[in-house]
């Protein structure tokens, strides 16, 4: 089995430090590198071409979020894991909006850790519907600019046919693709087919940006009569 390749980035030497000795403990882990800023992200990147960068947000010269829109523009972008110590941080919530997979918080058990870099490497964010739920809180109807996401994500959600608007909803509401299968009566299949179109039809990153989407859109705000859905 390959190894899930990691790169590290936080300004802290000793998070480094513990989170590679957290992760070389893992068979199926191997650290690529590390960085103390997120000006060095982009050349440690093309140089070790990591799977996973596990990326702390507040760093000196260049911060987490800019580190992390600046990858996910790439077209062999890695996948991004927030460190935080914040549980509904703003900055998070717009890492995320950048294409990050989801975040850990920094004092999160080990094992949890090497877990959610294993889920990220195959493509599963690191989100429990619970902090979902919380961050979209957080982020609906708060701070500037509320009103025109909310008019923005209502236009590019109308891209979506009825059937897509409803996988997209059930997305929202941090169901799993077996859930959204026996809810909507699909295969799994089916259900990661409509996840794909979706993802390319709004040019997103991940199952997170488009739950952060139709939340914006208000389309989970009268989740009973959502999630009845029309296209039976």
């Amino acid at each position: 089995m390959t190894a899930i390749k990691v790169l590290l980035v936080d300004d802290d030497p000793l998070v480094r430090a513990g989170l590679s000795l957290m992760m070389g403990g893992a068979d199926d882990i191997e650290i690529v590198g590390e960085a103390a800023d997120g000006a060095e992200v982009e050349a440690l990147v093309e140089r070790t071409r990591p799977d996973v960068v596990l990326m702390d947000i507040r760093m000196p010269s260049v911060d987490g979020l800019t580190a992390t829109e600046r990858l996910r523009s790439r077209e062999d972008a890695p996948q991004v894991v927030v460190l935080t110590t914040f549980h509904a941080d703003e900055q998070v919530l717009r890492a995320l909006r950048a294409g990050a997979a989801g975040f850990v918080l920094k004092d999160t058990p080990p094992a949890e850790i090497v877990d959610a870099v294993r889920r990220v490497a195959v493509g599963d964010p690191v989100l429990s519907p619970v902090v979902t739920r919380q961050l979209m809180e957080h982020a609906v109807g708060t701070g500037p600019g509320a009103d025109t996401r909310h008019t923005h994500a209502r236009v590019r959600m109308d891209v979506l046919n009825d059937r897509e608007r409803e996988v997209a909803v059930a997305v929202g509401r941090g169901l799993s693709n077996a859930e959204i299968a026996g809810e909507l009566f699909m295969s799994v299949a089916t259900v990661k087919t409509h996840v794909s179109r979706i993802l390319a039809k709004l040019d997103l990153n991940n199952r997170v940006q488009i739950a952060l989407l139709a939340y914006d859109a208000g389309l989970l705000e009268e989740p009973e009569a959502n999630g009845q859905g029309n296209g039976h």
